[in-house]
């Protein structure tokens, strides 16, 4: 008779012989036996340089892997002893650990990155629901708990300058953006902060030129006498666009698409922050190797090829396009709004599409303008891929017969800071200012100003607005006051069928659902050919 330890020698012996046949070495054979009994969501994560020897899509697809995956204890998932800014606790003796791990509002607040990023069509890096929101800077707070019993400031209730916090008050309530087309937005951004660089190092003593890239106006920058800059007429651009090391030191005229507020440079700062901010998955980039300044038991959470994985995985998400139903009604009605859009003034701002040069179409990390604390140009080799590889997920943006040098990409933005809130309102304003420092007395004194929202995509990754308390894209145009004021009375002065109109062609702007490969589709997802209309009726 045949034991139970023979039948489990035996399959042993069966076992090995097959991993060998099937050219599974002894090294991976230990590894997969060190996993045994482990939960982690990333049981391999990428040696730094190992970014540069496997393939595109492969690249890719372990940045897939990683945006979805659900961080464990096991292999860093929380931040014990430190907020979501990378400091320390304001409180080290109460770490953030058993029903202290997670906080809705100051973070850690998520499992993944797809847990909020997964519209619409359960899409890993889409937008979200109002429910994924997230609370700007409440991360600065140990954890949130409102308790009018507790003085320390940052701890649990108390901010900066003493005051107890409130639901309203302790962050910036922002809806989650999707990440579609992100790399051609960041490569135009790139671009348009070159343009403005070249305009600002020609500038002689005295001098003043208006800074214009691709035909957006950023205002006008002075070199005074003295050699000092001036930026008081600069436009669009937020505080930390217009620093200068000294006053002597040229103002950095970054363009920030990253952040509704405009604050974060490139897609790998924000993925840094992210991970850091709402999983406590700290980057060794950021945080240094070998080192666990959380407290968690961990080190070399993330490496620099995963951060890169992380990072082109969003800069290759396919890009929106249109939606046009096989309707002889709403057809009529969609040219008619996108006729209406440009003369109402509606692109003044939301500028249909930007030019990008064919060298812009190829992507490289990291970016040349990363600030300190992220990866930057000579720390270690440039990654460079084309945004229109036919290996990436389509559809994709590419150069037309009719103009091989250049790509237009139809954002509808003009990467601006501007604001469009009600002055008499005062919950219009937010209540924190990100763009400040954290121990600037400037940061509790509220924003105003947001990012030109990019209408690519926009219809069907509702809800509207910075804050998604929006459910209709009506309500979103009929809130735009200051400085789109003009803009709103002219959409509600037009006539009924006009009105109606601007709100099917927004509702065309969509993402289109995977697996689409034409820019433009019917209801039924079928390719069609739609001639611009706003291209002969808006300018820049």
């Amino acid at each position: 008779m045949t034991t139970r330890m023979q039948v489990h020698a035996c399959t042993a012996a069966v076992v090995a012989v097959l991993a060998c046949g099937a050219g599974i070495g002894a090294q991976q054979a230990s590894a997969w036996k060190a996993q045994i009994g482990r939960e982690v969501a990333v049981p391999r994560h990428l040696e730094d340089d190992e970014e540069f020897r496997i393939s595109l899509p492969e690249l890719v697809e372990h940045g897939r892997r990683l945006f979805a995956a659900n961080w464990t204890e096991q292999e860093g998932g929380g931040r014990p002893l430190m907020k979501g800014t990378g400091k320390e606790l304001s409180d080290p003796s109460q770490p953030l650990t058993g029903m202290r791990a997670f906080n809705r509002i100051s973070g850690p607040d998520a499992n993944s990155c797809a847990g909020c990023h997964n519209q619409p069509f359960g899409t890993v890096g889409g937008g979200g629901d109002f429910v994924t929101n997230v609370f700007v800077l409440a991360q600065r707070f140990d954890f949130v708990t409102f308790d009018r019993g507790d003085v320390q400031p940052t701890r649990t209730a108390v901010d900066e300058g003493n005051a107890p916090v409130r639901l309203d008050t302790v962050g910036n309530s922002r809806s989650t953006p999707g990440m579609f087309g992100a790399g051609y937005l960041e490569m135009l951004a790139r671009e348009i902060t070159g343009d403005l660089h070249a305009i600002r190092d020609a500038m002689a003593l005295g001098e003043s030129r208006a800074l214009v890239s691709k035909g957006i106006s950023f205002g006008t920058l002075t070199r005074r006498a003295d050699g000092m800059w001036d930026t008081s007429r600069v436009e669009g651009m937020g505080r930390l666009s217009l620093l200068a090391p000294t006053p002597l030191d040229r103002p950095t005229l970054i363009v920030r698409l990253w952040h509704q507020a405009s604050h974060v440079v490139s897609l790998r700062e924000f993925t840094n922050t992210s991970f850091n901010h709402h999983h406590g998955i700290q980057a060794t980039e950021r945080f240094g190797r070998d080192t666990d300044p959380d407290g968690d038991g961990v080190m070399n959470e993330m490496t620099r090829a995963d951060v890169t994985a992380a990072t082109v995985f969003q800069a290759v998400l396919p890009v929106p396009g249109r939606v046009i139903p096989n309707d002889r009604d709403v057809e009529e009605a969609v040219r008619l709004g996108e006729r209406a859009f440009g003369a109402m003034g509606c692109a003044r701002c939301h500028v249909a599409e930007l030019p990008l040069t064919r060298a812009g179409l190829r992507y490289t990390e990291p970016s040349p303008f990363n600030p300190p604390t992220n990866l930057r140009p000579g720390e270690a080799a440039t990654l460079a891929f084309a945004l229109d590889d036919p290996r990436l997920p389509q559809p994709r943006l590419s150069p037309s017969p009719s103009a091989p040098d250049v790509v237009m990409v139809p954002a509808f933005t003009d990467f601006k800071l501007h604001d469009i809130t009600d002055p008499a309102d005062p919950a219009a304003a937010e209540p924190i200012d990100m763009n400040q420092s954290l121990v600037s007395e400037r940061l509790l004194g509220g924003n105003r100003r947001f990012v030109t929202r990019r209408l690519w995509g926009a219809a069907n990754e509702p809800p509207y607005f910075h804050h998604g308390r929006f459910t209709t894209l009506r309500q979103a145009v009929l809130a735009h006051h200051g400085e789109a004021l003009r803009e709103r009375h002219a959409f509600e002065e037009a006539p009924v069928e006009q009105q109606d109109g601007v709100i099917e062609f927004l509702k065309t702007l969509q993402v289109l659902p995977p697996g689409t490969t034409s820019l433009v589709v019917d209801d039924r997802g079928q390719p069609r050919a739609w001639p611009p209309a706003w291209a002969a009726s808006t300018s820049r």
